[in-house]
């Protein structure tokens, strides 16, 4: 090889070498973020656990399938345990965590990082642990008391009384003829 073909050959190495090293600094400074996400993402579902939001969509879930339940037992009165067993699991682990998957993007969305470590660090004290412990007691009873409240409210005929008024004043059977008299 003469010298001129050996310079030919050192300069294209040395672009090549340029724009490998040109790329891992691109991939280097644009990969971060991304990784800071995937990392952020981590944190807010500590936070949901650490937090005791993660027990309140857990409620959710016993709610959900309280509801369909009903639903259930309206229409069909006589309903095995084996019904019931298999019924309970219908809401499982899986379907918790694509709960979950969809809530981070909520968090992620209104709170920087930072705020999610902060968070967590304060819900990490004891007096959070405690607190977490007793909101879905609290919940629950207080979910029980609200959903008596709401029945006994729409089934009073002083409410029944204004929601006929209502009916009557906007003329809502006029509007909305059974089906056999269209």
């Amino acid at each position: 090889m003469n010298s001129e073909k050996v310079g030919l050959f050192m300069g294209g190495m040395k672009i090549k070498i340029r724009l490998a090293c040109a790329l891992f600094l691109f991939l280097v400074i644009f990969s971060g973020p991304v990784f800071a996400e995937t990392q952020k993402a981590t944190d807010i579902r500590k936070l949901l656990k650490v937090s005791g939001i993660f027990d309140q969509l857990t409620y959710m879930q016993d709610t959900l399938l309280n509801n369909i339940s009903m639903m259930v037992t309206g229409s069909f009165p006589n309903v095995p345990d084996a019904f019931w067993r298999e019924f309970n699991q219908l809401v499982g682990e899986k379907e918790m965590d694509d709960l979950v998957d969809r809530v981070i993007p909520v968090y992620d969305k209104h709170m920087s990082h930072e705020t999610v470590k902060k968070l967590i660090a304060m819900f990490e004290t004891p007096f959070w642990n405690d607190w977490k412990e007793k909101m879905p007691i609290i919940s629950r009873e207080a979910g029980v008391i609200g959903s008596e409240w709401g029945r006994e409210h729409t089934q009073s005929a002083a409410f029944n009384m204004r929601l006929d008024g209502l009916v009557e004043k906007y003329e809502l059977k006029k509007l909305n003829p059974p089906p056999d008299k269209k």
